[in-house]
């Protein structure tokens, strides 16, 4: 078969997505590449597709041991001869696969980078007839990315042991030192470099000031996605969990997912959020990069990133499969001081200067008001138009903004009056004018300041101190104590004005929200029957429901409800092999749903 026969057999696909070809054609001209192109884009079709066309095996390196799963699961359903090497199988099962390759029989083998490195293996893979290697994930390589693992360092020897092998490596995203760096470290030979466009069509990007602790905020937004599957990523272990657990309280089928859980109960969460048992994972950023789930809805981070570049590899996670898909980033000033505590313990290095430049970096995109889309590609040194409707700043370009300069100077004025030595909720408190005995206690129910700040509620006072913390007119410093700057006592003096955002103070009424629905066309009780019938294939079989059909697919089908195979293999994602394991099935509901 030719490229364009492989791809509709195997994959279902009537033709290639942007780059692809020319990626695929560098390939199979052994030629060495390095592609960066955005999680959705479909990099992983760019080197299964030329291995179905080469002799002999590709090796593929791969970061995590779900990731390979999930990959070898899913070529495998399309009839590609594909195999793991790792931790998970037994010495047994390890023997067979050394067999297969030994004869031949696979094309596509995923491995960890610490097996590869390994000298058995190393000698093993010199007998196998290998007609190119990928590195996943590349941007492991460099030690300026953002996810930068020892072992992958150490992918320099490999041009060392096969130097004649083609090597082909691949990233969602990489800042220019950082594809620098893969270049320089992997050794490739006069490499062909693509960069695919950093915009996500299908996806809207917004930001808001986290108002207390979110909860509320997100309780909102996950009311416009009911029955829709979503990540949650919370700072730390405990918040996951007490997150996941008032979901639950809410109704909403979630769990949480941390480095610190049993392996076993890891593994059930991952499973059961792959196979649609739940529908949110609540997780630290120890979840994510190993998922191939392709319809996954929304992404929220109840917190700040630690980096653009993690940012965007999250939410990239979201609307793998095409359809539309939305993000929400919470954030507060506080979250920018405590990332900037940590990176203060570290020792003084050209690294520790970097990891300040990337939380300030964040923190401009989280605060910003121009389009969402357009600042993330300009950090990866891409050029894109405005997205116009995909962002809430260029959905919500006029706000109005409201002179805040004496409120902020009330706050001010009650920081400096209680000594600079108390934390921000009991300067509100006393701001309030609290009844709570520690401030009888402190006797500072006696300050002038005392009681002047009830025309606004405690969230709103906590919004004012954020903006004042943007502005650096105040300081957290030890035991979270709230200190003036020289700004703060420029604004308390009148030297200063302080304007704000009229959305971060409106005190939002609960009311309900239309679902968003995003399939513009489709219908939704034959949509339902046949993902119900997906849901029994997948389990009968032990492989997550998006392996069998995508919800594009589903969606496609619902709206045609083709009735020979002839039709069926038109629709966007059925191959041969797909429709010779599934389709008469389908078939088979669409009939009796087309006769009532």
């Amino acid at each position: 078969m030719n490229k364009l026969e492989t791809l509709k057999h195997y994959f279902g696909h009537d033709k290639f997505r942007e780059q692809q070809e020319e990626v695929i054609d560098a390939i199979l001209s052994h030629q060495d590449l390095l592609m960066i192109l955005p999680t959705g884009g479909g990099k992983s079709l760019c080197y299964q597709l030329p291995s179905l066309l080469m002799s002999g095996v590709t090796v593929v390196i791969s970061p995590l041991l779900a990731l390979m799963h999930d990959q070898v699961v899913a070529l495998r359903e399309n009839g590609i001869p594909s195999a793991m090497l790792s931790s998970m199988q037994t010495l047994e099962e390890s023997k067979q696969i050394e067999q297969q390759l030994i004869a031949n029989k696979i094309k596509l083998l995923y491995v960890a980078p610490e097996r590869l490195m390994n000298d058995y293996f190393l000698t093993f893979l010199l007998d196998l007839k290998i007609n190119f290697f990928v590195i996943d994930e590349a941007h492991c390589v460099s030690e300026w990315g953002h996810e930068f693992r020892e072992h992958y360092r150490m992918l320099s020897q490999l041009k060392i042991s096969f130097p004649t092998s083609t090597i082909a490596a691949f990233t969602a995203t990489a800042t220019q030192a950082v594809k620098e760096d893969i270049l320089n470290n992997l050794n490739l030979q006069n490499p062909k470099v693509f960069t695919g466009s950093l915009f996500r069509e299908n996806l809207t990007i917004t930001a808001k000031h986290r108002e207390t602790d979110g909860r509320k905020q997100l309780i909102s937004f996950l009311n416009e996605h009911k029955n829709e599957a979503g990540i949650v990523y919370a700072f730390s272990r405990k918040q996951t969990e007490t997150t996941a657990n008032y979901l639950k309280k809410q109704g909403f089928k979630a769990a949480a997912y941390h480095a610190g859980l049993p392996t076993d109960v890891k593994n059930r969460v991952f499973a059961d959020f792959v196979t649609d048992e739940i529908e949110i994972v609540v997780a630290t950023i120890a979840f994510g990069m190993g998922i191939d789930k392709s319809n996954i809805r929304f992404v929220v981070h109840m917190n700040l990133p630690k980096t653009l570049e993690n940012y965007y590899q999250e939410i990239g996670r979201a609307g793998r499969d095409g359809l539309e898909a939305t993000t929400l980033l919470l954030f507060s000033t506080a979250d920018i001081v405590q990332q900037k505590s940590f990176i203060e313990a570290l020792p003084d290095s050209p690294y520790k200067e970097n990891a300040f430049e990337k939380i300030n970096t964040i923190s401009r995109f989280a605060n910003s008001e121009s389009c969402r889309h357009q600042q993330i590609a300009t950090y990866f040194h891409d050029t894109i138009e405005e997205c116009k409707t995909k962002c809430d700043n260029c959905l919500n370009p006029n706000q109005n903004s409201t002179d805040i300069t004496q409120d902020a100077q009330k706050l001010l004025s009650a920081i400096f009056r209680t000594k600079q030595s108390f934390g921000l909720h009991y300067v509100v408190d006393v701001l309030r004018g609290s009844r709570e005995q520690r401030i009888f206690t402190n006797s500072h129910e006696q300050l002038s300041v005392y009681g002047i700040g009830k025309h606004y509620s405690k969230a709103q006072w906590l919004t004012i101190a954020d903006k004042l913390l943007e502005l650096g007119a105040i300081a957290i410093g030890e035991y979270r104590v709230y200190h003036l700057l020289e700004c703060g006592v420029d604004i308390l003096k009148g030297h200063k004005s302080v304007t704000i955002r009229e959305e971060r103070l409106t005190i939002k009424t609960t009311k309900v929200k239309r679902r968003v629905d995003y399939f513009d066309e489709y219908e939704v009780e034959i949509f339902d029957q046949l993902r119900e019938l997906r849901k029994e294939i997948a389990t009968v079989n032990k492989v997550p429901p998006y392996v069998i059909f995508s919800d594009k697919t589903l969606k496609e089908l619902s709206n045609v409800l083709p009735t020979t195979k002839e039709e069926m293999l038109k629709i966007h994602g059925i191959g041969e092999v797909k429709f010779e394991r599934y389709g008469e099935l389908f078939l088979n509901l669409m009939e009796r749903i087309s006769n009532g």
